[in-house]
């Protein structure tokens, strides 16, 4: 790898210009001293991404307002925002909900602006400290690392040359990746937050969705939107749905005071103990549950392998169900299409998608407790399944070529890749990188819940102190 004094130079190198690398580059912008920031991004604005670059107002965050800052310091920044944002006319829908800008569910879409105004204002404070931030538009394609920096490889052709290089890709949504072995589904599909092609499907007909997890919620809501009428199939391993939700008390930290549970089966008893305690006095169950969330990274990353398979076994759906809640006015009107008995929940494991002519799709599963497979048609398929986190099945350039050259490796249960506590990512030997790091979604493996903008502020904070001592 030869330098090239005509190449662009820089810093940080950052892959992903969604939410988890627009707020690195905020945390490293307010940070004192000179430093260039690149963000390698394929779409036109920074700081949406995947999750919020929605455009319609139904489509909300799955978290009220006090609980989704982006500045780990401050707990109430989207709060204050949000109510300066009302009080200049920016939403005024939300006088229909009756609720503080705290308790709101702000849609999608807005979040993104504030992540971007958040953005633009650290900016300004960089700029103090000659801190520069640049918007590349394009898609990393290859990365390659030497003894003093590294490349990346862009679609274009482009190359660009950083000292350090951050991997903050975020979520890869099955719904939109290429995935190896599995791409029928997706060919068969139409997209969960697509409205304008949904708006083109029989208003009547039969719709399967596959997945009943959030993607799944935004998916019927996008249907509504669309002035879809018909019935709705639901099919998943277990036949969860999301648990609305609420907004309880404040609960003793249990975990924070007792450190001797640590294995998969004390927390859920211990869980269930004191959600059984809450419900007797009167209080919502959900007030215990949410105190657990600050130390799942700790109590993942100190289990054993063994202990994390067995979570994932046999925790996981219930966990995910009653922890990853659906806001209210979606759980709403989920909870009014059941009782008009439009929208069915089946507990079936998908087993294949036939070729079919347009307008039709015919899929096979196998319900749970049966031993042979069902043939189901519908007009329509969406695929819900939600998020691939294992890199070795993502049909995507980088994660092909990050893997081939061995510069990264799975994450425990090949959730997302490998790292060290800083983020630092090992490569397929297991050694620690000097320059390549990660945070967010691709760290899923080390902390399990790495997904949530509470969890992915911690991280860029954490990670730009990291960043900023290295020369």
């Amino acid at each position: 790898m030869t330098p090239d004094n005509h190449r662009p130079t820089a810093d940080i190198l950052i892959v992903g210009g969604g939410l988890s690398g627009a707020i690195l580059a905020v945390q490293l912008l307010r940070k004192p001293g000179k430093r260039r920031i690149v963000i390698i991004e394929s779409r036109s604005e920074l700081g949406r991404g995947e999750a919020y670059s929605a455009t319609e107002l139904s489509h909300t965050l799955n978290g009220n307002a006090a609980r989704m800052s982006i500045d780990p310091d401050n707990a109430d920044d989207l709060t204050q925002w949000l109510g300066d944002f009302i009080a200049a006319g920016g939403w005024p829908e939300s006088d229909e909900q009756h609720l503080t800008a705290a308790e709101l569910f702000p849609p999608r879409g807005i979040f993104g602006l504030y992540a971007q105004q958040r953005l633009a204002e650290a900016q300004v404070a960089g700029a103090v400290y000659g801190s520069t931030v640049e918007h590349v538009r394009s898609e990393a394609v290859d990365l390659v690392i030497d003894d003093s920096g590294l490349e990346i490889t862009l679609a274009d052709g482009r190359v660009l040359r950083g000292a350090h290089g951050v991997l903050a890709t975020g979520v890869f949504s099955a719904a939109r990746t290429p995935q190896r072995d599995s791409n029928e589904l997706n060919a068969a599909a139409v997209d969960p937050w697509d409205v304008s092609a949904m708006r083109q499907l029989d208003p009547q007909g039969r719709v399967l969705i596959i997945g009943s997890g959030l993607t799944m919620v935004d998916a019927v809501v996008s249907l509504e939107l669309a002035g879809h009428r018909g019935p709705i199939d639901v099919f998943s391993r277990h036949g969860l749905l999301p648990h609305v939700r609420r907004q309880p008390p404040s609960w003793p930290d249990f975990l924070g005071a007792d450190h001797t549970l640590r294995s998969t089966r004390q927390l859920v008893r211990a869980l269930r103990e004191q959600c059984e305690q809450a419900v007797a006095q009167g209080i919502d169950w959900q007030a215990p549950l949410d105190t657990v969330r600050v130390h799942i990274p700790r109590l993942w990353s100190q289990a054993t392998d063994q202990q994390r398979r067995q979570f994932v076994r046999h925790v996981r759906p219930w966990w995910e169900s009653h922890h990853h809640r659906s806001p209210p006015p979606s759980a709403k009107l989920l909870a009014r299409l059941v009782e008009e008995g439009r929208l069915t929940i089946h507990a079936a494991s998908l087993l294949g998608v036939e070729p079919a002519e347009a307008g039709q799709v015919h899929i096979h599963v196998r319900r749970r407790g049966e031993t042979e497979p069902t043939r189901v048609s519908g007009n329509a398929l969406i695929n819900s399944t939600g998020i691939q986190y294992d890199w070795r099945r993502v049909d995507r350039e980088l994660p092909r070529q990050l893997l081939a050259r061995g510069l990264i490796q799975p994450g425990p249960l090949a959730l997302g890749i490998a790292a060290d506590p800083s983020g630092a990512v090992l490569d397929a030997k297991g050694h620690v990188s000097q320059r390549l790091f990660a945070m967010g979604p691709p760290l899923r493996g080390m902390w399990w819940e790495s997904t949530a903008v509470t969890d992915v502020a911690l991280q860029a904070k954490a990670l730009a102190t990291t960043l900023a001592s290295l020369r």
